[in-house]
């Protein structure tokens, strides 16, 4: 299918050519900054420039002051504290976190991370009697919790107290503990919305500092577990998350925890400057493969380890678990994909729907996201787990999952989420009318527009305008993320320069050399991953369109500007 090219809008003129003044810096970067809504050279420095000042007041938060308060309880009563939290990267990140921070000051302090098996998402009736038979007094729950009313209603009634420190939706009611935190939930003033997990726990301990006149310097030591829940958890990098995810990334580029080290390491990307993209795509699944492999604990064991040679030993299992967890997702992958292609129905419907018990819990979110990219239709992808059918669902761009789900929720057993993804679970004999129904509400809401992958273009640009300066300005655009892409460009116009060529295992990437009519600025190389089925037009003589972002190619110590190429059409008016 073909995608769309959308060229955003490209901002008010008089405000560009003032900042492209005032910077010092050309149309198109001035452009871009004021797409990002940054105006002023004001805008520009604190954009430039992020300070660990700019962070906002932690107790702006509603609860922030009873969930400080009761941390000290804690602290200066001596209590049995445990630090509860998800088995994904947020979970475990935000419990390493607080863990890490909290055992110089607590004697009897534990972490616990439920079986994603046995005890499923969120707090879990055996982790509240595990507590509460083990004599703990307070659990401060991370990155879930939000929608436990009753179970946190019964540990409260029973003598446990909970922080919760959350970042998903609300329900319509709020789990009656000593303090909750979590910017979405009604009349929180919280002006940043979008925390990971751990940015919420980040926020109690910066919170604390500020009540108890402490140094911050020791919980920016931890910045660099932070920024990887936020690559992972894929939020908003703007505001504060941006300014933690910058100084996270300089932790985790120049000193990074020991464990986060290893993992580096078996990454390959030691040495290396690593990204968000890196985090993202190579440390972020091997944290997240413990627990779906094995357990989540393995996790939180690496990062908050103390000594290299037990932390390798922990990093080798986990690499094995993620090479599993790699072979599983192909596996199941190709599975679901040729369901789908086997039966016409499934094949030309509005969303998919797909169960198999065999396949393994651990992965089905991943399967359900390469599902939705190759059908680009809202996906859930189920399997049995004691009993009952659960799964995950993604969602396309502007589509919200979470409602449409919601509407379905009579015949759930539960469920949570957002927009673009969700958990649930059913009864499996309930999989035939939720699969109808589902479809039902994705087919009366969903446009077509919706169900086209879309590539939002920057600016155009000529291949004249790419030059070091250019590059080194848009490199300080970093750290990427959501709502601070990296920029997309379309250049119109272009030819083959008579040397592109197939490449990969299979003849599948194209290596391009690219030239523009009429403008000595020599050969342009790009790569176009997937997209063999160009070949034919490039190589034909014609002129066409690319869209493509710019990076850096390192090849043998040698490093060059390349064009990464996301999309090629016929020339045509754009």
């Amino acid at each position: 299918m073909d995608k769309i090219w959308n060229l955003k809008k490209q901002g008010d003129l008089n405000e560009v050519k003032h900042l492209s003044a005032a910077l010092n810096v050309n149309m198109v970067i001035a452009r871009l900054l004021v797409q990002r809504g940054i105006k002023t050279f004001n805008d520009a420095k604190a954009f430039f420039r992020p300070r660990l000042s700019d962070l906002l007041n932690p107790f702006l938060m509603k609860d922030m002051d009873k969930a400080v308060a009761r941390v000290e309880q804690a602290i200066a009563n001596k209590e049995k504290v445990m630090v509860y939290g998800d088995y994904d990267v947020d979970g475990t990140t935000s419990v390493a976190m607080m863990y890490s921070f909290l055992k110089s000051r607590i004697e009897h302090i534990e972490y616990y991370i439920p079986d994603r098996y046995s005890e499923g998402y969120g707090i879990s009736p055996q982790s509240i009697n595990y507590a509460i038979g083990n004599g703990f007094t307070l659990v401060i729950a991370l990155d879930c919790g939000i929608k436990a009313v009753e179970k946190i209603a019964d540990a409260k009634e029973r003598g446990l107290d909970f922080i919760i420190c959350d970042h998903h939706n609300p329900g319509s009611e709020i789990p009656p503990a000593v303090a909750v935190l979590d910017p979405k939930q009604p009349e929180c003033p919280y002006p940043n919305k979008e925390l990971s997990g751990c940015g919420v726990g980040f926020k109690l301990l910066q919170a604390y500092c500020q009540k108890n006149n402490l140094e911050q310097d020791e919980i920016y030591d931890m910045l660099d577990l932070l920024v990887v829940s936020i690559a992972s958890d894929i939020v908003p990098i703007i505001g504060e998350n941006r300014v933690m995810a910058y100084y996270g990334l300089k932790k985790l580029n120049t000193n990074p925890g020991i464990g986060l080290q290893t993992i580096i390491n078996l990454a390959g990307i030691g040495g290396t400057e690593i990204t968000i993209s890196d985090i993202v795509f190579k440390i972020g699944p091997r944290l997240n493969a413990s627990g779906r492999i094995e357990h989540g604990k393995k996790s939180v064991q690496i990062l908050v380890s103390d000594d290299n040679e037990k932390s390798d030993i922990i990093g080798e299992e986990i690499d094995s678990y993620n090479e599993i967890r790699k072979t599983l997702d192909r596996d199941i992958t190709q599975e679901a994909l040729d369901m789908i292609e086997s039966n016409d129905e499934l094949k030309f419907m509005n969303s998919t729907v797909l169960y198999n018990r065999d396949w393994h819990k651990g992965v089905v979110g991943i399967v359900a996201s390469r599902v939705t990219e190759q059908y680009y239709r809202p996906s859930i992808i189920l399997t049995e787990s004691n009993g009952l059918a659960t799964g995950s669902a993604r969602s396309v761009r502007d589509f919200d999952l979470y409602e449409a789900i919601g509407k379905c929720s009579d015949l759930l057993e539960s469920y949570g989420g957002h927009m673009y993804a969700a958990g649930l679970t059913l009864k499996i004999e309930n999989i035939p009318v939720f699969r109808q129904r589902f479809e039902e509400i994705v087919t009366s809401q969903i446009t077509n527009l919706q169900q086209t992958q879309t590539i939002e273009i920057d600016a155009k640009i000529t291949l004249s305008e790419i030059n070091p300066r250019f590059y080194r300005i848009l490199k300080q655009f970093a750290p990427f993320g959501p709502h601070n892409m990296s920029p997309v460009f379309v250049t119109e116009d272009v030819y083959d320069a008579g040397t592109s060529r197939l490449v990969g295992k299979n003849q599948e990437h194209l290596k391009l050399d690219l030239v523009e009519p009429d403008v000595n600025s020599g050969i342009f190389a790009g790569i176009a991953f997937n997209q063999k089925h160009a070949f034919e037009l490039i190589t034909s003589g014609s002129p066409f369109d690319i869209c493509y972002s710019i990076a850096e190619n390192d090849y043998r110590g040698k490093i060059n500007l390349q064009l990464f190429i996301k999309d090629i059409k016929k020339r045509d008016i754009f």
